[in-house]
């Protein structure tokens, strides 16, 4: 094994998938095996009294950190790439943004957030900011630079989401982060979809760029996490409030998260292009009006996704033809490789049913019909299309 690039793993030269094997990695730290353990730890000793109260050290307490979460945070500060100050582990997706949140807003300050936000954004903004004198107000997603125009005198933060949860909206990021900056705001951007992989945030004006761990990074569905990568700006105020609050991941949730970071390069690799093959032959049906995927050329969003991102992951949705609620659900209830279930990101397929329109407030949400969001896992791929043709026979016995 190279101990040069073992102990070097943040060179630019190397490729993401080079950097996903070896980032946070010290084998000979650690008597040369290759993994980081894992710490289960809470006390840590000093050995005199004058060095506990200096508190001098790597490391002071287990809360604030071990060998195992500063390997994973290392690994993840690697494909963020050199924009990245640092990165705090939070111990879910939502927890993620909503830290993220509240390190940069102050009371009676103002956030802007994009009206195709993930649910729980909003609901955390609507019932716990309001709490503390912070006021939200949600933006069309398709607005761009032209965001500029909605701020208030003491609006201090942007929320951007691309593609738009649910309904795959893309969002001009850079155009946004150039005007909030020249108003004196900061960015805030989940980044779940497409990871630093496909998308350095950072690298495009973002200042906190969030992930919900939970996703491509665990892998497998097995994991609760969320990460909140930052820039030198707000990397102090970010883990400072981490730290006040008292916030921490669990031992065994790092490893996996370890864990799955090795692997993530190619498993996005093949999310995408079963992804795209699966949309392709969806767009195709009679059934389906169109599919909202960021990466077909069709999609109204396309440019700015070539443009900005270099890849897709396995999440987007479809529009039918329109149909009762019945023949939709008797289309899903007909899938056996395709769960029913809430997150995504794991090696498994899914499919559920959605609506936008009671939520959306901005910018209105008028498909043309029922709507169903697919994720697709790691199963073969004409198996997973044969399940999609059980689910049309299905819808189309349904009268």
């Amino acid at each position: 094994m190279n101990k040069k690039i073992e102990g070097d793993a943040s060179r630019e030269d190397l490729k993401p998938d080079t950097r996903l094997g070896i980032g946070g990695r010290d084998p000979f730290a650690h008597h040369g095996y290759v993994n980081t353990p894992v710490y289960h730890a809470s006390t840590l000793l000093y050995p005199t009294a004058e060095e506990f109260i200096a508190h001098r050290g790597r490391y002071h307490y287990g809360r604030r950190g071990t060998p195992t979460s500063e390997a994973l945070e290392n690994a993840i500060r690697e494909i963020e790439g050199p924009a990245c100050a640092g990165v705090s582990l939070l111990p879910s997706g939502l927890a993620a943004i909503s830290v993220a949140l509240l390190s940069v807003l102050r009371s009676g300050q103002h956030v802007l957030v994009t009206d195709s936000c993930y649910g729980p954004t909003r609901t955390f903004c609507d019932a716990v900011l309001t709490r503390y004198g912070i006021t939200t107000t949600y933006y069309d997603p398709l607005v761009g630079g032209g965001i500029s125009e909605l701020f208030q005198t003491n609006t201090r933060a942007v929320f951007v989401e691309a593609p738009g949860s649910l309904s795959f909206e893309m969002q001009d990021i850079p155009a946004i982060a150039a005007a909030a900056h020249a108003k004196g705001a900061l960015v805030l951007m989940d980044n779940t979809w497409a990871s630093p992989l496909y998308f350095r945030a950072l690298d495009k004006g973002v200042d906190l760029s969030i992930q919900s761990g939970t996703k491509y990074i665990g892998g497998h569905s097995d994991v609760m996490l969320g990460t909140v990568s930052a820039n030198p700006e707000t990397c102090a105020p970010l883990r400072e409030l981490v730290g006040t609050l008292g916030l921490c991941v669990g031992p065994d949730d790092m490893f996996l998260g370890l864990r799955g970071l090795r692997t993530m390069g190619v498993r996005l690799a093949q999310h995408q292009q079963s992804g795209l093959a699966v949309a392709r032959w969806l767009e195709a049906r009679p059934e389906i009006l169109r599919v909202l995927h960021p990466a077909f050329p069709a999609h109204p969003g396309h440019a700015i996704w070539k443009r900005d991102f270099t890849g897709a992951c396995g999440l987007f949705s479809v529009v039918f033809k329109p149909v009762s609620d019945k023949a939709v659900h008797a289309f899903l209830n007909a899938l056996t490789l395709y769960g029913i279930g809430a997150s995504w990101g794991g090696y498994e397929s899914l499919a559920i049913p959605f609506n936008c329109k009671p939520i959306r407030t901005a910018r209105a949400w008028a498909p043309g019909g029922p709507t169903v969001r697919l994720h697709i896992g790691l199963e073969d791929l004409s198996d997973l299309i044969a399940d999609l043709e059980r689910g049309f026979a299905a819808m189309a016995a349904i009268k």
